[in-house]
């Protein structure tokens, strides 16, 4: 069974009451379940983890590695200033998405800048709670090549 490890970062355990014109109405474990539910369909398993701190994304990241397989995270705010969290996915052996609920390309400046970016084979943003369904899609399709 392929492995997928999905890591979301602080404050995406308050997605549904959170700014929910910017981050959507669906709640994190709304997400979470879906994601669930489309994974076992397509003969994968998924560990989800969410932290609101950035040793714990840290050591999340360094678990999944073990596991192997591949990584979907939302590192959050952390994608903006975090080069620990950054070095954690260089080092993850699989594909890493990463994934954004807005487009943090239209929002202030100082989130256009992402360093984690730069460890992700893929970055999705702007597509909502889609953008997971999506990085799923994609994580496998890397996995299976």
């Amino acid at each position: 069974m392929v492995e997928i490890t999905l890591i979301n970062g602080p404050n995406l355990a308050a997605l549904g009451s959170r700014e929910p014109d910017i981050y959507g109405h669906e709640t994190l474990q709304e997400i979470v379940s879906t994601l669930f539910r489309r994974a076992s369909e397509m003969g994968a398993r998924i560990t989800s983890v969410q932290a609101d701190g950035e040793g714990q994304v840290v050591s999340a990241v360094n678990t999944a590695a073990e596991r192997g397989g591949a990584l979907i995270i939302n590192p959050g705010a952390f994608s903006h200033s975090s080069v620990a969290i950054m070095d954690s996915m260089s080092a993850f052996p699989g594909p890493v998405i990463e994934v954004h609920l807005s487009n943090v390309h239209g929002r202030e400046q100082f989130r256009r800048r992402m360093l984690t970016a730069a460890a992700a084979d893929a970055v999705i943003c702007g597509a909502g709670a889609l953008g997971y369904s999506l990085a799923l899609d994609l994580a496998l399709n890397l996995l299976r090549r």
